[in-house]
């Protein structure tokens, strides 16, 4: 017998969703359609945060109580109107991944029991420069969300006088998201580099409640600017993605006035659409306000030569880099251990 089944008209496409029953997000019940439904009620914002970008996907067949898939390349079966980038990882290998151009192509995505879409902060015109700075604030335990806000009006601060445009959003999941539009100019190394200097500075700024230690013994009770989210092969839930918890949080595109008083339970696939239909998308300006990171890069020589603060470690994927400190726990550290992890692991933070 034929698995149930239903059809939606996308544009000029007609997406079938099987199983459009089956319950994805056990706390209200929302099923594999309702999640449909939602992309297609935010439709121009999830598009907007992933056009043209390599896209890491993050799958639930049974929903989100059940296993979880880490899809880089483009699910088998796919239309041929989908359409891919393709991108190298740190180990050398390639993969065609998703590459969003179209609405259709995010409800084909759930059709596959996609629920999170990890976009890269690269377009496929050059997978290699990223045109995205990504400030990734994630509280350790002791913090929350209340002290990631805290440190986004910081961090707002120090972008305003570079002279910069901060997009924040929710992570949907603990922390806070601030991208910034940039010049795509400069590779990964040096974007990374930027990201790290940054973050030093809102270190700098309110030592009390931030860190940039990579190695969790070190951080304490502090948000934790994850300047490796500006690596490469390193992504962040988009803005208007769907989280796989119970409840369906999404992570919310907000201003930057209403961020000191929104709540991360008041963003999820109940309650966005309202919002979306109200409001549009708050970040539709985001690719109009780009900027060049060389100040930031002018800020990390400035580190390097003032302070002697060099390079910090990669995440553990990646091969030995010049001039990284070891890459180790400080507390396991001996001359053994400089040697490097190996460089076809590729874990995820996802927040």
């Amino acid at each position: 017998m034929p698995s149930p089944s239903t059809e939606l008209v996308v544009g000029q496409r007609t997406v079938r969703i099987s199983n459009p029953d089956r319950v994805y997000f056990p706390e209200r019940g929302e099923t594999k359609l309702d999640l449909a439904r939602y992309y297609l009620s935010v439709g121009e914002g999830i598009v907007r945060a992933l056009r043209e970008r390599p896209c890491m996907l993050h799958r639930y067949p049974e929903g989100v109580a059940g296993e979880k898939i880490y899809q880089k390349r483009l699910p088998k079966g796919a239309p041929e109107w989908v359409e891919t980038a393709q991108v190298s990882f740190p180990s050398g290998r390639v993969a065609d991944e998703l590459c969003v151009t179209e609405l259709a192509s995010v409800i084909w995505a759930v059709q596959m029991s996609t629920v999170e879409f990890h976009p890269w902060h690269t377009r496929r015109a050059d997978v290699e420069k990223p045109d995205e700075l990504r400030i990734d604030l994630d509280p350790q335990p002791g913090t929350g969300f209340a002290e990631a806000k805290q440190v986004a009006a910081v961090v707002h601060e120090v972008l305003t006088e570079l002279g910069a445009v901060g997009w924040p959003k929710t992570s949907g999941s603990k922390g806070v998201h601030i991208y910034v539009r940039i010049e795509p100019r400069f590779g990964f190394r040096e974007v990374r580099r930027a990201a790290l200097a940054f973050a030093r500075e809102v270190e700098r700024r309110v030592p009390h409640l931030v860190t940039t230690a990579w190695w969790k013994e070190e951080r304490g009770a502090q948000i934790f600017v994850d300047y490796n989210q500006n690596a490469k092969d390193r992504t962040i839930a988009s803005a208007y993605s769907v989280r796989g918890f119970p409840h369906g949080p999404v992570s919310a595109p907000v201003t930057w006035e209403e961020l000191p008083d929104v709540e991360m339970a008041d963003f999820t696939i109940a309650t966005m659409p309202e919002r979306f239909a109200r409001l549009g998308d708050v970040h539709a300006g985001i690719d109009d306000a780009v900027w060049d990171i060389e100040p930031l890069l002018e800020w990390a020589d400035r580190d390097e030569t003032d302070h002697g603060l060099g390079d910090a470690p990669y995440p553990p994927n990646f091969p030995k880099q010049d001039g990284e400190p070891p890459r180790v726990q400080p507390s396991r550290m001996n001359k053994a251990n400089w040697a490097g992890a190996a460089d076809d692991v590729e874990p995820q933070q996802l927040d």
